[in-house]
């Protein structure tokens, strides 16, 4: 059993100390613990401080990428090199590491595929009242979306089965948090919570400018979440009401009608009623071909699946490694992998 616990990072030199040394090297069940640092864009000493903690496995972004792109590079780097669970903390030494053994623990006992710690945002002394409250109603949407029961839905302190990631798909380009819950919930994986405590604030989040900026952000990733997956729902809703409102006017034009004998008049109803009508008529077809795009979704990430199952067991047997990762990292990494530098992983993105 291979666990890759992975830190992304963003100018993390003085905190990415306190982290690895919180890190655990023994985990009941596991065999092999490797942390992997992902430097997305940093600037200052974080791959220096990592090296100098013994760390060997990075993935360097170029510039910044952003958390999701981090998360789905660090899971590739990790995939690729055997590992049978992936958990994700934090360069900003916000999550207690010491209670990793905890996350890990339900998916070695066969009970889990992805655990969420759950930070008990309640009882956090530097959360305003507002963001106590908007933490806990968006973990009833995202619950609500993904029909699961988790208490804290944005915590990104998680472990996560080989077997669920190779079916998870991150696409957004904000936060995996909320997106890889509904689609977990909504493929049938099974999700547990383990409550945690945090450690004290280190700085100010990165990920989002401020409370505003981060509601926009995850609601548009909901959203498009939801729409994935329930896209019948969302026009059902709207066929239905669009669908009231074109028989109200028109039953109100029949009434008047009938009353007057037939006289002429009150077309205003009759025009307003064939526009929700037609409006109906549309949410109806683009429900139609939204669930005919959920089915062909659904074939492709089938197919998607047995492609990476197979990409990453290849990958992942001793001496085919240095073969394969020339065609996976560029000409220029070869040599990084074949010789006796420690194991790098780049992704390199073009500046804008």
């Amino acid at each position: 059993m291979k666990v890759f616990i992975q830190v992304p990072c963003l100018n993390e030199e003085d905190t990415l100390p306190s982290v690895l040394r919180s890190i655990p090297t023994k985990i009941d069940g596991v065999d092999e613990i490797e942390i992997l640092v992902i430097d997305d864009g940093s600037s200052d000493r974080t791959i220096e401080v990592a090296r100098a903690h013994g760390v060997t496995h990075f993935v360097h972004h170029t510039r910044n990428m952003g958390l999701a792109r981090s998360f789905r590079d660090g899971v590739d780097y990790a995939l690729a090199r055997g590992a049978d669970i992936v958990v994700n903390t934090d360069g900003d030494n916000q999550y207690p590491q010491d209670r990793i053994g905890d996350l890990v623990a339900p998916i070695i006992a066969g009970l889990a595929d992805i655990v969420i710690a759950d930070r008990q945002t309640q009882t956090i002394a530097h959360f305003s009242a507002f963001k106590k409250l908007m933490q806990r109603v968006g973990s009833q949407v995202v619950n609500r979306a993904a029909s699961t029961d988790l208490p804290d839905a944005a915590s990104g302190f998680r472990a996560y089965s080989r077997a669920s990631l190779l079916r998870l798909n991150v696409i957004t380009q904000f936060s995996y948090c909320m997106e890889t819950i509904i689609q977990a919930g909504n493929k049938r994986l099974r999700i547990a919570s383990v409550p945690v405590v945090t450690n004290a604030r280190t700085r100010e989040s990165r990920l989002f400018k401020n409370a505003g900026h981060h509601m926009v952000k995850s609601a548009s990733a909901i959203m498009r979440s939801y729409l994935m997956f329930k896209p019948y729902v969302i026009f059902a809703t709207l066929s239905v009401t669009f669908g009231l409102l074109a028989v109200i006017p028109f039953g109100r034009f029949l009434v008047l009608w009938v009353a007057n004998s037939g006289r002429g008049g009150n077309v205003q109803s009759l025009i307003f009623g064939s526009i929700m009508a037609v409006a109906a008529l549309l949410s109806l077809a683009l429900g139609v071909l939204s669930d005919l795009l959920r089915t062909n979704r659904i074939l492709l990430e089938e197919q998607l699946e047995r492609v990476k199952e197979m990409q990453y067991r290849r990958l992942s047997r001793p001496g085919d490694l240095a073969e394969d990762l020339p065609e996976k990292l560029g000409a220029n990494e070869t040599t990084k992998a074949q010789g006796a530098a420690p194991a790098d992983h780049r992704i390199r993105t073009a500046k804008i």
